[in-house]
């Protein structure tokens, strides 16, 4: 026979919660902690969207030793739970409902009260930043091997603009590469084995590829002229990159004169139209 008095001793807490719960189940772990030898039992119970969910969970505490901690962010659904554990005897705690109202008052502002936002959010951001690294490890043809994951691999000059655009990308959500095309050094064989509809060629025109690699030039305190930023060499360098991005098969956007925004919308409609995917990551 069970001990009456082990079962008196023996509690639970419920974590109800229209997300998933975790900050809450931490938070009460984190004090749990100043009730050392507490016998107490911590239970997540995620996605409280209804007063049907709500009468399911009172349903199952209401004959045991337990305390009903919330997280909601609907006021009416918050009401609820606290209106039915008055009606059968159990306590509950709102740790939502004070803090938004205060912050309600100080923005003279009305909550969305949308479920799991900052789960959506948290996780748009991780997308993002893992776009945002994916590019940086990717710039000017390092690590080439990974190439196949990219969404998009761009191909250029020296100074056609890869690095700016692909960074630009990134921060939309998009996993860019891009890989420099040097006359006469032999780009990375792996990409005769990706899906060319990926790979967009960069084409420019000499007058903004001349200006490009003379302010490179300055920056770097060159003062006299080399050849790579004669107009003569310029133009034949072009040529040759020209050629060779038809030869294989290379989807040519022209990016002399624009902005960057404007070539990242050219190659995001070209990508999503190809591949099916959603043209906007972040807005």
């Amino acid at each position: 026979m069970p001990d009456k008095n082990k079962q008196k001793d023996f509690h639970m807490i419920y974590i109800a919660s229209c997300g998933e719960g975790i900050n809450a189940y931490m938070l009460v772990q984190s004090i749990l902690v100043q009730f050392p030898n507490n016998n107490i039992i911590v239970v997540k119970v995620p996605h409280i969207r209804t007063e049907d969910h709500v009468d399911e969970l009172i349903e199952k505490v209401i004959d045991t030793e337990s305390l009903i901690v919330h997280t909601i962010v609907n006021s009416g659904l918050r009401q609820y739970i606290t209106r039915k554990g008055i009606d059968v005897g159990i306590v509950t705690v709102d740790l939502m409902g004070p803090v938004i109202s205060k912050i309600e008052v100080f923005l003279n502002k009305k909550p969305l009260e949308q479920p799991g936002l900052y789960r959506k959010i948290h996780q748009v951001n991780l997308t993002q930043v893992s776009a945002i690294e994916f590019a940086l490890a990717q710039d000017d043809g390092v690590n080439p091997d990974n190439l196949p994951n990219a969404e998009v691999i761009l191909v250029g000059l020296s100074r056609a603009g890869k690095t700016p655009l692909s960074m630009y990308m990134s921060v939309l959500g998009w996993k860019v590469a891009n890989v420099p095309f040097v006359p006469g050094i032999p780009m990375p064989k792996i990409l005769d084995k990706i899906d060319k509809r990926r790979i967009i060629a960069l084409d420019i025109n000499p007058v903004q590829l001349l200006s490009h690699r003379k302010m490179r030039q300055e920056s770097l305190g060159v003062s006299e002229v080399m050849p790579y930023a004669l107009q003569k060499d310029i133009e034949e360098e072009i040529q040759i990159a020209r050629k060779y991005f038809i030869s294989r098969g290379y989807s040519m956007i022209e990016v002399s004169n624009k902005p960057i925004e404007t070539s990242s919308e050219e190659i995001i409609e070209i990508i999503t139209r190809r591949f099916r995917v959603q043209a906007h990551k972040f807005a």
